[in-house]
């Protein structure tokens, strides 16, 4: 027996769809969208390199800490009201940030942005689970998954434009109309709440949560500025986030009513599951980091071109999206998934071959292979992990799902940003080590043959960008191994009916106990 979804007629569901694609958008749209506004925001609000930086920071350590919140705001006040609060206050957020004036203004309104779209991913995830029967998720979560995937891959390129255009603050004023017409649809189509049924709200457990999340989020952010564990700060967020962490699993473990459902980990394609998302998550955004200093720094691409050649990513992620939700409830979800990360995979491996001439086919071609990857890749693991999820934990379960998905990007990121900046010393100082070899004759060809006596100074600028050139082929391959990790965990989860039946068999069993 399939599980019974709300009744709903075929255009209510489609606005639904819609409107909920239409805030996740927005959300994750702005994960990506003010990075290239940066320096334009800088002498904006006259801040330094590391103050600015605080915009982005200060957005996804609060999205972090309200995300685990969720589940129990949505059985507190129903599904509906807390989406159109958080689409409502994320979009009154980004037209505050878009007026701020000074730095401070703008670190608190993107606080609140964060705060307020922290909700938006899980909570439309719970909804749209809830409208759609089990038979049905693949197709739902294919349609839904796209504004997750596409949205921070179209965050540049977009957000190029505009600063480009109409100048930064139009990056945040891009917002209203988005959330305009979502907060409508959402409340012609939403289903009212029913049945609520609170539960106690488990204040140590979350309080220990935030904590451990906040000192780990502030490691990343700030570790690779701070020299990593040469700095006291770093050490001090770092054993912060491992105590608190510890505490909080030692105090789940113990207390009657904990803030995550103990059930929710013995669900064995949930946790599985959760662990694929994090890896997924880990190389979702970090090629996103890399890819664009690579145009930029190396081959001199403008933001505005950077952008479009990054939108082939987001094209190929549509395509596979479309095709897997027709398929995912007639195809192992595994092995669908097991051919994405290989596509990830190969589109690393294309990636780790550039050179400083390599042309922009080539790269929008890598970005398309992996886009194609990853749209095969989100769905059927989203998928398995909710469909032998309980309806009662799926509120909870969403907002663990997303936010290791986004605690996955930010370890992801901030490897590849160490290792970037590590290995653009280390061969630096390896090729400084052959122009030692260069006696004065040899110098004298060079300023020859470079028709000019700037012959050294060009030379050591090559030499930077070659070691570059090196330092990212390097943080590619990186990615591969990340892939080659990952994807052993597919083959721990089980088929999606084969373990519903597997619990409906031991079910009897455990009610005779």
């Amino acid at each position: 027996m399939s599980e019974a979804a709300v009744k709903m007629t075929p255009a209510a569901r489609r606005l639904l769809v819609a409107s909920l694609m239409c805030a996740t958008v927005m959300y994750t749209l702005d994960t990506t969208i003010a990075n290239v506004a940066l320096p334009h925001m800088q002498g904006s609000v006259q801040a330094s390199q590391e103050q600015i930086a605080w915009v982005l920071t200060s957005y996804i350590v609060l999205s972090a800490i309200v995300t685990p919140l969720t589940g129990f705001l949505a059985q507190r006040f129903g599904q509906r009201r807390l989406l159109l609060s958080c689409v409502g206050g994320f979009t009154v957020a980004s037209m505050a940030c878009g007026l701020a004036t000074s730095l401070p203004e703008l670190v608190a309104f993107r606080m609140l942005q964060g705060a307020f779209g922290a909700g938006l991913v899980p909570i439309s995830q719970i909804v749209l689970l809830q409208v759609y029967a089990r038979e049905q998720y693949g197709s739902a979560t294919a349609v839904w998954g796209m504004g997750i995937m596409v949205g921070p891959i179209l965050g540049p390129t977009l957000g190029g434009w505009l600063t480009e255009m109409y100048g930064w603050r139009w990056v945040f004023f891009i917002n209203l109309p988005v959330g305009i017409l979502a907060m409508i649809g959402l409340a012609a189509a939403v289903p009212r709440d029913r049945d609520l049924k609170p539960k106690s709200f488990d204040a140590l457990g979350y309080g220990l949560l935030a904590i451990a999340i906040a000192c780990f989020q502030m490691c990343l952010d700030r570790g690779n500025g701070e020299d990593w564990f040469a700095s006291t700060e770093i050490q001090l967020t770092a054993f912060g986030s491992v105590l608190f962490l510890y505490m909080f699993v030692a105090h789940s473990m113990t207390a009657p009513r904990p803030f995550f459902e103990r059930a929710l980990f013995r669900d064995h394609n949930f946790v599985v599951g959760a662990l694929l998302i994090f890896a997924l998550g880990l190389m979702m955004l970090s090629t996103m980091v890399l890819m664009p200093g690579f145009l930029e720094q190396l081959q001199g691409y403008p933001v505005s071109t950077v952008g479009w050649l990054l939108a082939p990513r987001g094209v190929g992620t549509m395509l596979t999206m479309f095709v897997v939700g027709k398929v995912t409830n007639r195809v192992d979800a595994r092995w669908l998934a097991g051919v994405g990360i290989v596509l990830i995979a190969v589109s690393m491996l294309q990636a780790a071959a550039f050179n400083i001439d390599v042309g922009w086919e080539a790269v929008a071609f890598s970005g398309f292979v992996q886009g194609l990857g990853m749209g095969l890749t989100f769905v059927p693991i989203t998928t398995a992990a909710f469909m032998t999820l309980a309806p009662e934990l799926r509120a909870e379960g969403s907002a663990l799902f997303s936010l290791l998905r986004n605690l996955g990007a930010s370890v992801g990121i901030s490897i590849v940003v160490t290792l970037l900046s590590r290995d653009l010393q280390a061969n630096q100082a390896r090729l400084v080590e052959h122009l030692g070899t260069f006696d004065e004759a040899k110098w004298r060809l060079a300023e020859e043959v470079a028709g000019s006596t700037m012959a050294p100074q060009l030379l050591a600028a090559e030499v930077q960008r070659q070691a570059a050139s090196i330092a990212y082929i390097n943080e590619f391959a990186v990615m591969i191994v990340v892939t080659v990790v990952a994807f052993p965990l597919l083959f721990l989860m089980r088929p999606p009916a084969r373990e519903q039946a597997r619990r409906a068999a031991a079910a009897p069993v455990a009610a005779a106990d």
